[in-house]
Protein backbone atom coordinates (compact mmCIF):
# COMPACT_ATOMS: atom_id res chain seq x y z
CA UNK A 1 0.00 0.00 0.00
CA UNK A 2 1.54 3.36 -0.96
CA UNK A 3 2.25 5.84 1.81
CA UNK A 4 -0.53 8.42 1.94
CA UNK A 5 1.78 10.74 3.86
CA UNK A 6 4.32 10.68 1.03
CA UNK A 7 1.61 11.08 -1.59
CA UNK A 8 0.18 14.12 0.19
CA UNK A 9 3.40 16.05 0.68
CA UNK A 10 4.75 15.24 -2.80
CA UNK A 11 1.42 16.29 -4.33
CA UNK A 12 1.66 19.55 -2.39
CA UNK A 13 5.22 20.21 -3.55
CA UNK A 14 4.33 19.32 -7.14
CA UNK A 15 1.27 21.57 -7.16
CA UNK A 16 3.30 24.47 -5.76
CA UNK A 17 6.05 23.80 -8.29
CA UNK A 18 3.55 23.86 -11.15
CA UNK A 19 1.79 27.01 -9.90
CA UNK A 20 4.62 29.10 -8.48
CA UNK A 21 7.62 27.58 -10.23
CA UNK A 22 10.43 25.52 -8.81
CA UNK A 23 12.44 28.65 -7.97
CA UNK A 24 9.81 29.89 -5.48
CA UNK A 25 10.58 29.82 -1.77
CA UNK A 26 7.23 28.13 -1.12
CA UNK A 27 8.30 25.24 -3.37
CA UNK A 28 11.59 24.93 -1.47
CA UNK A 29 9.69 24.82 1.82
CA UNK A 30 7.27 22.18 0.46
CA UNK A 31 10.18 20.10 -0.87
CA UNK A 32 11.92 20.19 2.51
CA UNK A 33 8.65 19.25 4.24
CA UNK A 34 8.21 16.34 1.82
CA UNK A 35 11.75 15.15 2.50
CA UNK A 36 11.28 15.26 6.27
CA UNK A 37 7.92 13.47 6.14
CA UNK A 38 9.22 10.73 3.84
CA UNK A 39 12.35 10.25 5.95
CA UNK A 40 10.20 10.00 9.06
CA UNK A 41 7.79 7.52 7.46
CA UNK A 42 10.47 5.20 6.11
CA UNK A 43 13.17 5.58 8.71
CA UNK A 44 12.26 6.70 12.18
CA UNK A 45 8.72 5.33 12.43
CA UNK A 46 9.60 2.06 10.71
CA UNK A 47 12.40 1.42 13.22
CA UNK A 48 10.13 2.43 16.10
CA UNK A 49 7.68 -0.22 14.91
CA UNK A 50 10.42 -2.82 14.84
CA UNK A 51 11.45 -1.89 18.38
CA UNK A 52 7.82 -2.18 19.48
CA UNK A 53 7.71 -5.65 17.94
CA UNK A 54 10.75 -6.74 19.95
CA UNK A 55 9.41 -5.20 23.16
CA UNK A 56 6.09 -7.01 22.68
CA UNK A 57 7.99 -10.26 22.21
CA UNK A 58 9.87 -9.64 25.47
CA UNK A 59 6.58 -8.90 27.27
CA UNK A 60 5.09 -12.18 26.01
CA UNK A 61 8.01 -14.12 27.46
CA UNK A 62 7.56 -12.67 30.97
CA UNK A 63 6.13 -14.98 33.61
CA UNK A 64 2.45 -14.33 34.46
CA UNK A 65 3.30 -13.09 37.97
CA UNK A 66 5.57 -10.31 36.62
CA UNK A 67 4.01 -6.81 37.08
CA UNK A 68 4.54 -5.97 33.39
CA UNK A 69 2.96 -9.16 32.05
CA UNK A 70 -0.48 -7.51 31.89
CA UNK A 71 0.70 -4.38 30.03
CA UNK A 72 -1.13 -3.64 26.78
CA UNK A 73 1.01 -4.48 23.72
CA UNK A 74 2.59 -1.65 21.73
CA UNK A 75 1.47 -0.80 18.19
CA UNK A 76 3.88 -2.39 15.75
CA UNK A 77 2.72 -1.00 12.40
CA UNK A 78 4.07 2.53 12.65
CA UNK A 79 6.05 3.18 9.50
CA UNK A 80 6.34 2.33 5.83
CA UNK A 81 8.89 0.40 3.85
CA UNK A 82 11.00 2.41 1.39
CA UNK A 83 9.02 0.88 -1.51
CA UNK A 84 5.75 2.12 0.00
CA UNK A 85 7.21 5.60 0.47
CA UNK A 86 8.45 5.76 -3.13
CA UNK A 87 5.12 4.44 -4.43
CA UNK A 88 3.30 7.13 -2.46
CA UNK A 89 5.64 9.82 -3.80
CA UNK A 90 5.06 8.68 -7.39
CA UNK A 91 1.31 8.56 -6.84
CA UNK A 92 1.29 12.05 -5.31
CA UNK A 93 3.36 13.46 -8.18
CA UNK A 94 1.12 11.88 -10.83
CA UNK A 95 -2.12 13.04 -9.23
CA UNK A 96 -0.88 16.62 -8.78
CA UNK A 97 0.59 16.71 -12.29
CA UNK A 98 -2.54 15.34 -13.94
CA UNK A 99 -4.87 17.62 -11.98
CA UNK A 100 -2.60 20.63 -12.47
CA UNK A 101 -2.48 20.22 -16.24
CA UNK A 102 -6.16 19.58 -16.83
Amino acid sequence: MPSSHSATVVALATAIGLQEGVDASSFALAAVLASVVMYDASGIRLHAGRQAELLNQILCELPPEHPLSSVRPLRELLGHTPVQVVAGAILGFLVAYLLGNS
